[in-house]
């Protein structure tokens, strides 16, 4: 994988790259859509590529170990031949997903323990185990083993969580160095930075992955419970260390705002289920701001869903009838909601790289945290 670092904003920390993997090239800042278990849901592959132009999907370690499983997907030839997905793939390592079966999981210094969410059987993963598992599902960027502390944890955990978090990262970093990608392209690891919200251990774990030399950072832990701010101040202390020039990844974060306020820190990569799973619920993210489609006040209102968006559904349907079958609980109302708001996802950042290059960001996204966080 190669950074290009190709401008950064005069009066913010904001930057606009371009990420090269083995399956194509990212401009940054960018969003990616989340496609857990091989699909984004509600949105063929071919909307995802041709309408919505995402550059690059998720995939999940978690589920995709579990179904279809790894010799299903070995014989497909990866996950790219298995849901015919060309562009770049990134996969999370499940450390997320496991940590939130806080019930039916145990946290040993080998690994993970848990209990299938599916079935009930246990299982374990190790930091050597997810690279390997990851080498199976053949994504470009492959994601550490760690564990995603609550943001209410107090320090002691947090503390004790991070050394865990710290050693399982060097046996993964260790393992990938030690092993070769199946599919004939190149593969890379991003170790990921934890410490909850506690300044001294976020500036600890920057230092410790930033050491590392990975060709990708990523900051996990937030927006897990934690206060809007404080989320803030922490991406600003970590990339106040992490290295210029490889790309920082946000994980799992989130609303438009919470994404332009972190492409202002110096954020270049997120991903989040919200345009998918709020959209699935009515609730759309647009250029003048949230609409609830539930609500009666769209019953009558026959103009476009965005006049200013950039998918086709935005013109080619109307509120009212969005609403209507919303309230009809018609399957294409998610159809419609989700390509809506992955498209606004992707213009979003594709205007802030815009914006960052010709050096008037700052002043743009003031105008836009207004716009994305108004309801209409």
């Amino acid at each position: 994988m190669k950074f290009k670092l190709e401008a950064t904003a005069p009066d913010s920390a904001a930057r606009a790259g371009e990420i090269t993997t083995a399956h194509g090239v990212i401009p940054t800042p960018i969003f990616m859509p989340v496609g857990t278990v091989g699909s984004v849901k509600g949105v063929h592959m071919r909307e995802l590529r041709d309408d919505i132009d995402a550059k690059i999907i998720l995939g999940n370690t978690y589920h995709l170990y579990l179904r279809p499983g790894l010799e299903v997907l070995r014989k497909a030839g990866g996950l790219h031949k298995f849901n015919s997905w060309e562009r770049p793939i990134l996969t999370d390592s499940g450390g997320f997903q496991v940590f939130s079966l806080s019930a039916n999981r145990k946290l040993k210094e080998e690994g993970a323990y848990f209990r299938s969410h599916i079935d009930g059987s246990k299982h374990l993963f190790t930091p050597e185990g997810v690279v390997d598992i990851q080498r199976v599902i053949g994504s470009d960027i492959m994601m550490a083993l760690d564990e995603c502390a609550p943001g209410t944890a107090d320090f002691n955990y947090a503390r004790k969580s991070l050394d865990l978090t710290h050693r399982w990262l060097k046996r993964g970093w260790d393992h990938f160095n030690a092993t070769e990608p199946i599919y004939g392209y190149s593969q890379t690891f991003f170790p990921i930075v934890q410490g909850c919200v506690y300044p001294e251990l976020r500036k600890e774990s920057a230092k410790f992955v930033a050491d590392l030399g990975a060709e990708g950072n990523a900051i996990g832990g937030l927006a897990v419970g934690e206060p809007t701010e404080k989320m803030y101040e922490m991406i600003e202390v970590v990339n106040d260390i992490l290295p210029k020039d490889k790309p920082r990844y946000l994980m799992g974060v989130g609303t438009p705002a919470n994404i332009l306020e972190g492409i202002d820190r110096g954020v270049d990569m997120f991903d989040c289920v919200m345009p998918t799973r709020n959209g699935r619920n009515g609730m759309l993210f647009t250029s003048e701001g949230i609409m609830n489609m539930r609500n009666k006040k769209w019953a009558d209102d026959y103009s476009e869903i965005d006049p200013n968006g950039t998918s086709w559904v935005d013109h080619e349907y109307s509120k009212a009838y969005l609403r209507h079958l919303f309230v009809s609980q018609e399957l294409l109302a998610m159809q419609i909601a989700s390509i809506h708001n992955l498209a606004f996802y992707l213009e979003l950042v594709r205007q802030a790289r815009k914006h960052i290059i010709a050096g008037d960001f700052a002043s743009w996204k003031k105008m836009m945290i207004e716009k994305v966080t108004r309801r209409l």
